[in-house]
């Protein structure tokens, strides 16, 4: 049985063979990922953001707990930081959630961002998609701790969770005009802490002075310790209410739809650029091009237009 047939089977075994597959981008994860593609778009995904130090692995370790009580097989996307010597993730968020390991309807995966910025990893999306083909109901994906223009999250989920803490003061008005304005639910962990509940208003004070969201959905304020465990069944209820809201609404099916505009584009974008550089090296342009715009005898935004030009041409002849 091939690692594809193996994976539509729940073998934790192939689909991990088959991530590294895709985290080295190799041939063989191209060609997984076509067989895969039919059996995807089943999967709930949850983002789970937020600044560094808020707690995100606590807080979706107790989820993972949650939603296994309810009898749903979980995946989670754990992106970490790269190592700059390994080039492998180096804050290991699986040693969290090392309780769930031996768990069989669970399967943790933790990527490094290899400079990918937005808070994810370029292998965020793929590894999803094997996930997703071996039938976990719901996908978690943790980012790196991130900052007000890293938001690539809401692009790759259907509910995403912004996770602050009580004490963050003036950091929250500098990360408002960006993270903040992607939660469908605000979570302020640490709630036992006595700055809590300004930490909520602050946010609630937020929330009133921004325009009210198209779609009409308000984001609830969830108080929760993830330590202590509590908050928990209330967060759940949130996330219960949001998806409802997502299928009832169509939301949903419009936000799936964007992924695969956004997957098609990023898709087609690499491919074009990758063909564009092997043929210029194919044909010993590519050193000559880069001499004369170094030397200012051309300008990149020349050559980038002749070249494009060219492509076009080229097309209209075929």
């Amino acid at each position: 049985m091939g690692l594809v047939d193996q994976v539509l089977k729940g073998d934790k075994k192939a689909a991990a063979r088959i991530m590294r597959l895709v985290e080295d981008d190799l041939p063989e994860a191209r060609e997984a990922l076509k067989r895969l593609y039919p059996y995807t778009g089943r999967a709930y995904i949850i983002g789970v953001t937020g600044p560094p130090g808020a707690g995100k692995s606590s807080l979706v370790d107790l989820l993972v707990e949650w939603f296994r009580k309810r009898g749903e097989g979980v995946g989670v996307v754990a992106v970490d930081p790269t190592s700059p010597f390994s080039g492998g993730a180096i804050l290991g968020d699986r040693i969290r959630m090392q309780r769930h390991s031996t768990d069989p309807g669970v399967f943790i995966k933790s990527l490094a961002t290899r400079g990918h910025l937005g808070g994810l990893s370029k292998a965020t999306d793929d590894v999803i998609q094997v996930m997703d083909a071996m039938g976990k109901d719901v996908i978690m994906v943790e980012t790196v701790g991130v900052g007000q223009d890293e938001v690539d999250i809401v692009k790759t989920a259907d509910t995403t969770m912004l996770v602050t803490v009580p004490g963050l003061g003036d950091d929250i008005q500098a990360i408002k005009a960006g993270i903040l304005e992607i939660a469908d639910i605000f979570v302020v962990n640490k709630g036992d802490k006595p700055e809590a509940d300004k930490t909520v208003r602050e946010l609630e004070m937020m929330l009133d002075m921004s325009t009210p969201r198209e779609d009409g959905w308000k984001p609830p304020i969830i108080k929760v310790s993830a330590v202590k465990g509590e908050g928990i069944e209330e967060l759940m209820e949130a996330l219960k209410t949001h998806r409802k809201f997502l299928e009832t609404s169509g939301r949903f099916e419009s936000y799936r739809k964007d992924r695969v505009v956004c997957t098609f584009e990023n898709l087609l974008r690499d491919k074009l650029f990758q063909t564009a550089i092997a043929k210029l090296k194919g044909n010993g342009s590519y050193e000559r091009l880069i001499s004369e715009i170094f030397n200012k005898r051309k300008d990149p935004y020349s050559v980038v237009e002749r070249l494009s030009c060219q492509c076009e041409l080229e097309s209209k002849r075929e």
